[in-house]
């Protein structure tokens, strides 16, 4: 069976708006689609923090780059109002899980709030075909089993970050039902669709408390890594493939419309899965001599120990699948932070995985 390819030139000259286009996925999904040849505008925050991958590889080069909260919901109807997407894209997110109980309110306010204010801006224009809303693998109320977790189980969460997004999955939910449901497709022509991506992982993720980023940081100081949870399952993805995912479900969207417009998991293959530990072994022994590790015994706050997510209806359905095991995407993260590159710009390099992965997309399964 052939994998579903992107449809040529589909995305040239289309009109793109994407909230948290400063962030790790967002900079990753703004340069992809810049190179796919969409007239691409980000509303964001700055970036997350002083070394960012929006800087590093220069994102905004290519693309309408404004700053606004995603919370100021006047601000942000303006913002559409004003440049009219055809489709677009939700990342914008308070997305981790430590960081939500030291700022809870800030969490359930920038993920539900600012999920509603980009529905209400959406519902105010009548530009918008497809709309891409991102919340997490972590939705789900997490049972602490080996259950993969399919689009229809039960949603919750322990901490704020999961509930928040949780609650968003329901208010995407109720205005999908309320306002764009599927016998209204022929007059309002929008479909709306949410996306439950598992722990992304690339080149230029320099988020805090993750385990990536902090392997790297250690790593590159000649330091030894500790970690938090050695023997927590998670399904690990390398950041293109729920792009991609992404992608062709806003390509669906907007081809085919109300077919589409409901919540769809994007993560690795069941055979795929792996504990944080053997995830810093690998990455240790691609990193060569002095790089080292050791369990962190310290107290932490709650954080689910296995995840993993069913992702048969995007195979079937969506005829998606991942591209790269979780072997490669480590070896493409080593590869992405190899002194080596240094000849080439964090430009350069973040296009060649893509243009990579690209080729890889085009050919049959």
């Amino acid at each position: 069976m052939e994998s579903y390819k992107l449809i040529k030139n589909f995305w040239k000259g289309r009109k793109v708006l994407i909230t948290g286009h400063t962030g790790f996925k967002g900079s990753w999904l703004s340069l992809w689609l810049q190179k796919l040849g969409a007239e691409v505008v980000g509303i964001s925050l700055d970036p997350p923090s002083k070394l960012n991958l929006y800087s590093q590889a220069n994102v905004s080069k290519g693309m309408l780059s404004l700053r606004q909260d995603i919370r100021n919901g006047n601000a942000i109807k303006k913002l559409f109002q004003e440049h009219k997407p055809e489709i677009v894209f939700h990342l914008a997110a308070q997305a981790l899980v430590r960081y939500s109980y030291q700022e809870p309110l800030e969490t359930y306010e920038v993920n539900v709030i600012g999920t509603l204010n980009i529905l209400e801006a959406i519902r105010g224009i009548d530009s918008v075909r497809a709309a891409v809303m991102v919340t997490t693998d972590k939705c789900y109320k997490n049972e602490e089993t080996k259950h993969a977790y399919s689009e229809n189980d039960t949603l919750g969460g322990h901490d704020p970050y999961s509930s928040s997004k949780a609650a968003a999955e329901l208010l995407i939910a109720s205005y999908r039902d309320s306002f764009y449901s599927s016998d209204r497709y022929e007059s309002q022509c929008t479909a709306i669709a949410s996306a439950r991506a598992g722990n992304v992982i690339g080149g230029g993720d320099w988020a805090e408390d993750r385990l990536i980023p902090d392997i790297i940081r250690a790593f590159k100081k000649g330091e030894e890594v500790e970690i938090r949870n050695p023997d927590a399952v998670r399904p690990w993805q390398h950041v293109l493939d729920p792009l991609s995912g992404y992608l062709q479900l806003a390509e669906l969207l907007t081809i085919k419309g109300a077919d589409y417009a409901e919540a769809w998991n994007f993560g690795p293959e069941a055979e795929d899965e792996f504990p944080v530990n053997w995830i810093v072994e690998q990455m240790a022994r691609s990193w060569g001599k002095d790089a080292k590790w050791k369990v962190d015994k310290d107290d932490h706050p709650h954080e689910a120990n296995c995840l993993k997510l069913n992702c048969k209806k995007a195979n079937t359905k969506l005829n998606w699948h991942p591209k790269w095991d979780l072997s490669q995407s480590l070896q493409k993260i080593i590869e992405w932070h190899k002194p080596e590159n240094s000849l080439y710009s964090i430009n350069e390099i973040c296009l060649s995985q893509i243009d990579e992965y690209s080729r890889i997309l085009a050919k049959k399964s």
